[in-house]
Order: C-alpha cells, then sequence, then structure tokens
C-alpha cells in the first residue's frame, strides 16, 4: 500500500460529501483526498487523471449512476502502459434500498449506508486497507481487475453478463413483449419522414446524444428512446450488448480482432465500422 493512500469522493449531495470527507479524516487520517465531485462524468473524468487508490462513488449520481461511472472508468483505465496502477478499490454510498444491499453483498462489494456512520465506515476502511495491501504485484492487480469487472456485471444485471438471456428469460415471465417494429426518423433530400423498420433487419444499435442509432445493412435511423429502455424489450437470444451504448445482433459478427493493447474490436456483416468492445463485455469472448 503507498505510504500515502488517496481517495476521489462522487458525490451529488455537497453536505453529504462533506460529512464523508469529515468522516474518514477521523477514521483513516492517513487517507488524502484528491477531489471531491457531483456527477459521474467527473468522476471518471478526475479518476483518470489522478488516479487514485480509492473510490467512494454514490450509487445515484446526475447523467451517469455511481455503476456506470465505475463501469467506464474500468474500460477506459491503463492497465498496460509504463506507469500503470491498479484499478481503485471501490466503495459505493446508497440510500437504503433492501435491492441494492442484497446486490452488494452477492457481488461482495462494499458499501456504505447513507447518511454515514461511523462503525460502518470503520469496517469499510479496515476491509479497504487490507485490499490495497494486497495490489503490490502485476498478477495480483490483474486478478484484483478481473474481480472487479466481474462484480459490476453482476451489479448491473444481465446485459452485462451473457448475451440479453436473462433479461429474455425475466421477460417471458413479465408482460413486455419481444419488440418487432421500430418508429424510427430517416433525413433525405426531400425531408424528415418516419419509417417503421422490422428489428429483424437491425444490424446493431448505439447510442448517440440525445438519440439512438439504428443501423440496418443499408440504412441508418435515429430514434428517441434511450438504450437502457429499449433492452428489456429486445430478443435476448439474437442481441449481444459490447458496450455501454452498442449492442449487436450476434448472427452479424463477422470477426473481433485483438489490438496491440490487448482491446477487443469486432467488424458486422454488411457494415463497414469496427467496432470496440468494452473490457466488461469481453468475457464474451474469452477465447480470443
Amino acid at each position: 500500500m503507498n505510504a500515502t493512500p488517496t481517495a476521489l469522493i462522487a458525490e451529488d449531495e455537497p453536505l453529504l460529501a462533506l460529512a464523508l470527507q469529515a468522516a474518514l479524516a477521523q477514521a483513516w487520517p492517513e487517507l488524502r483526498v484528491l477531489a471531491v465531485v457531483g456527477d459521474g462524468a467527473s468522476a471518471v473524468t478526475q479518476a483518470l487523471q489522478l488516479l487514485p487508490d480509492v473510490l467512494f462513488f454514490d450509487i445515484r449520481m446526475p447523467g451517469m449512476s455511481g455503476l456506470e461511472a465505475a463501469a467506464t472508468l474500468a474500460d477506459e483505465w491503463d492497465t498496460q502502459g509504463a506507469g500503470a496502477k491498479p484499478f481503485p478499490a471501490l466503495v459505493f454510498a446508497t440510500a437504503y434500498d433492501q435491492y441494492a444491499l442484497q446486490a452488494f453483498d452477492a457481488q461482495a462489494v462494499d458499501y456504505l449506508l447513507k447518511p454515514v456512520q461511523t462503525s460502518r465506515l470503520a469496517k469499510t476502511v479496515a476491509k479497504v486497507q487490507a485490499a490495497l495491501a494486497q495490489r503490490g504485484v502485476a498478477s495480483a492487480s490483474l486478478a484484483q481487475m478481473e474481480r472487479t469487472l466481474s462484480q459490476l456485471r453482476g451489479l448491473l444485471g444481465a446485459d452485462a453478463g451473457t448475451p440479453l438471456a436473462t433479461a429474455a428469460a425475466a421477460r417471458a415471465d413479465s408482460t413486455v413483449p419481444t419488440l418487432q417494429l421500430l418508429q424510427a426518423s430517416i433525413t433525405s433530400a426531400s425531408g424528415n419522414s418516419i419509417r417503421m423498420v422490422p428489428v429483424a433487419e437491425v444490424v446493431y444499435f448505439e447510442a448517440a446524444d440525445k438519440y439512438l442509432r439504428v443501423l440496418t445493412a443499408k440504412q441508418e435511423y435515429l430514434i428517441r428512446t434511450p438504450l437502457k429502455d429499449l433492452l428489456p424489450q429486445l430478443d435476448g437470444r439474437s442481441f449481444w450488448q459490447i458496450h455501454r451504448g452498442t449492442v449487436v445482433r450476434a448472427s452479424e459478427i463477422e470477426s473481433v480482432l485483438r489490438d496491440e493493447s490487448g482491446k477487443l474490436n469486432l467488424t458486422l456483416r454488411g457494415r463497414p465500422e469496427k467496432l470496440a468492445v468494452s473490457r466488461l463485455y469481453a468475457h464474451l469472448f474469452k477465447a480470443m
């Protein structure tokens, strides 16, 4: 463990952020808090710049949740550069939610209930200190990263596991039907129009700002439905999520390539693009 361990706090409620910082100063005087931010995107940016040893992430933050921020950070974290540091230890803060707490316990992820209790924080600090003490060698760092990715998959749900099969199984017991048609907009020389696009023709979906790109072999459309709302409506046996903002039709995957940095990219039949596979979903192609 470093002589001076460092941390980053991401909490959108300033008073709670100050309270956590004050409690940490009492429970772990050696810890240096490098920054306090109020949203998930800033947490990712600051963590990549500052490379802290510990992340205290609020689950619910504007724009990007704490879980989404952690997953994005895990995908962008440098694990092979000359100055590569082990991925930070993760601690999530949450208001009381029995489902969330069961999920944290199941994935062995440490958490703090808000407002933070001194006794609970002391246990968390002890666990984090023990974890940091074991990160000295490269093999341990890589193993820790794999454990973190596995934990995040479990916390994020079925869309981060095997193709969307678990989501499909859950839908089978619900009233949510498998989506067959999309109402999408298309821009042409004659103006804007609405097209009914069969989902069977879709090669992949990609999130883009406020829209979702829908790409077939020959055409691109836009819809306003967020990807997270679309996922439960897709046939989990047909579509695989390969990135936080990308879902592909599995039968259209032509090849999967690993570049010199170890990252995966795939190509699809009928489309010229190369699509990045995030670390969170790379286990789908573990034979590579």
